[in-house]
């Protein structure tokens, strides 16, 4: 189903229509977390900073919430989430706030505003709606995805594939990467956390020797699915969107364990300013028909109990990712050192 036509039909629905529209529909909080329904009606003013992704996906989700909000003022600021968290930084040393909540692609650039102490705590309330893991004080994370090896099962046999990241770089597998691009140099940042600077600089030159470059991750799974390359390092969801749109490609996914090539990410939203208002909108991008809609058409991983992970993706007690916490991918200069003085970027 498109995008668009499903969040019009939620909103004929009430799903995510206006908030009088309640009669006779479920208002608790049941499998999959709370309703819309059970949420307050949002009101006043309201700046949020989004960060840009997901091909338009997430300011979707802002749309059927500024429908369902006749009494809400919704100012949105979209960029790449790196660059707005540094605006947060600037705006907050010149001594101005303009957003009241920063919804950011991913959690390092939350990290990067959570470390100025920029940040205002989560209410427990907000938190406790989460999956034990994915609980912090200074943010929320909204949707998770994880690290793969992306594999062309017509040049290698997922049994032939180590589960440990590290060893992709003593292996003689055609590889595919896309060094430049965020996520990548996330999951690298995650890597050197765990494995240390050596270890994380010998990886890097020895799958370099054997690896082919690439703009982006999408190119990486699509290099797999044609046998350009044996396999590639990508998030989740490349490859599910590829098969969604290509039932036959030759792709596959699999994972290594408890390293940072099981890495689980996350885009998240943090309060900047105190009220009812952001928090409650948070509820909002928490709810089971947020989580729901994520989840099928961004093949996002809901961070909810109760709500359907994505078609073609095992359920998330059974992949094994590091204990690591995100907010630290913000450390991201010393990567990018390591990742210029081994020729990777």
């Amino acid at each position: 189903m498109d995008r668009r036509a499903f969040l019009q039909g939620a909103v004929a629905l009430g799903l995510l229509g206006p908030a009088g529209a309640r009669a006779g529909r479920s208002r608790g909080s049941g499998p999959g977390g709370l309703s819309v329904e059970a949420l307050p009606e949002l009101a006043g003013d309201l700046t949020v900073y989004l960060g840009r992704g997901e091909g338009g996906l997430y300011q979707d989700v802002m749309e059927a919430i500024r429908k369902r909000s006749p009494k809400l003022d919704l100012q949105v600021r979209r960029g790449p989430s790196t660059s707005l968290a540094n605006t947060i930084v600037a705006e907050a040393r010149a001594g101005v706030r303009r957003a009241d909540l920063f919804w950011s692609i991913d959690s390092s650039s939350i990290g990067l505003v959570a470390e100025r102490g920029l940040t205002r705590a989560m209410p427990a309330g907000i938190s406790s709606q989460l999956k034990s893991e994915f609980r912090y004080q200074d943010w929320a994370p909204i949707s998770g995805r994880v690290r793969t090896v992306a594999y062309n099962p017509e040049r290698v046999r997922e049994g032939e594939l180590p589960d440990d990241i590290m060893a992709f770089a003593d292996s003689d597998f055609a590889i595919g990467w896309a060094p430049a691009y965020g996520a990548f140099q996330s999951f690298v940042t995650a890597m050197r956390l765990l494995e240390g600077k050596q270890r994380t600089r010998d990886w890097l030159r020895g799958v370099k020797a054997r690896a082919t470059s690439y703009a982006g991750e999408l190119g990486v799974v699509m290099a797999a699915a044609r046998g350009e390359v044996d396999l590639g390092f990508a998030n989740h969801y490349y490859t599910l969107r590829l098969k969604q749109g290509m039932p036959d490609a030759s792709v596959a996914i699999a994972f290594t364990s408890n390293d940072a090539g099981s890495l689980v990410n996350a885009s998240g939203a943090a309060l900047l300013s105190p009220g009812e208002t952001p928090a409650d909108f948070v509820r909002y991008l928490l709810s089971r028909e947020v989580q729901g809609y994520l989840a099928r058409e961004a093949f996002e991983i809901p961070l909810v109990p109760g709500v359907a992970m994505p078609e073609g993706l095992p359920p998330l007690d059974e992949i094994d990712p590091p204990d690591l916490d995100l907010t630290r991918l913000a450390e991201i200069r010393p990567t990018l050192e390591l990742m210029r003085d081994t020729g990777v970027l």
